[in-house]
């Protein structure tokens, strides 16, 4: 009995190993193609990121020297240099992920599909042939309709708009329009704006809203993670 019970204790151990190792891989490949992207917008990072870890570290060893502790500064000190080397370079990793994106077709796109809680994202609910769209999120807020594009996605965003105040009345529908022009929103402010929105309805409303525009379906164009290609063939509403 005891035997039985070590050989699954460690059967369980070797499946624990086997899952962290699992789960860390997407992890590390996450981390080094954000990287691969940084250092493609700004060549220095990797300098930038060594010098503050140095300097931070060093900070750290001349404050433990002054107490008499140099050696026991660094122990604590290199972990810290370690999150705050990290937290620039997600700064940074962020600022070069917009960069790659912006003034794309698709931009508005790849951040709504970022947003990881509290929104459901239809992409290119709306587009027309010069490739001006319309992107849906459903959420606490109601509904937001995101448009980028140029001339003609303003009449796209009316036009959802009135479909979306026809489908579920009474609900908040808010619009948006993606872009660098004066009046339109910048597409690294997007997610913040998103959080702005005052929340109006409660969980098992958002669930019933979501459910009855599933029923009306629609156009919705399954767009790829980054930019929307140029060539994408955009079909003819019914």
């Amino acid at each position: 009995m005891a035997d039985s019970e070590k050989k699954l204790s460690r059967a369980e151990k070797r499946a624990a190993k086997k899952a962290a190792r699992a789960a860390r891989g997407p992890r590390f490949k996450v981390v080094r193609d954000a990287y691969a992207v940084t250092k493609k917008e700004k060549p220095y990072i990797a300098a930038l990121l060594s010098m503050i870890f140095i300097a931070v570290l060093a900070v750290g060893i001349m404050i433990g020297a002054f107490l008499g502790r140099p050696g026991y500064a660094a122990f604590l000190t290199t972990p810290l240099a370690f999150l705050v080397a990290f937290i620039v370079f997600t700064r940074a990793a962020t600022s070069a992920a917009y960069s790659t994106i912006e003034g794309q077709p698709g931009a508005a796109a790849s951040v709504l599909m970022s947003i990881r809680k509290g929104w459901t994202i239809d992409t290119a609910v709306n587009v027309n042939r010069n490739q001006d769209m319309v992107h849906r999120a459903v959420g606490k807020a109601g509904i937001v309709l995101v448009g980028e594009g140029r001339d003609g996605v303003k009449i796209l965003l009316n036009d959802e708009r009135k479909r979306m105040e026809r489908v579920a009345p009474g609900v908040p529908v808010h619009t948006l329009v993606c872009g660098e022009i004066e009046g339109q929103i910048s597409v690294r402010k997007l997610q913040r704006q998103m959080k702005k929105f005052p929340k109006k309805l409660s969980t098992t409303q958002v669930r019933e809203l979501r459910a009855r525009i599933k029923s009306v379906g629609g156009m919705n164009i399954p767009l790829p993670k980054g930019p929307m290609p140029k060539n994408i063939k955009i079909p003819k509403r019914p």
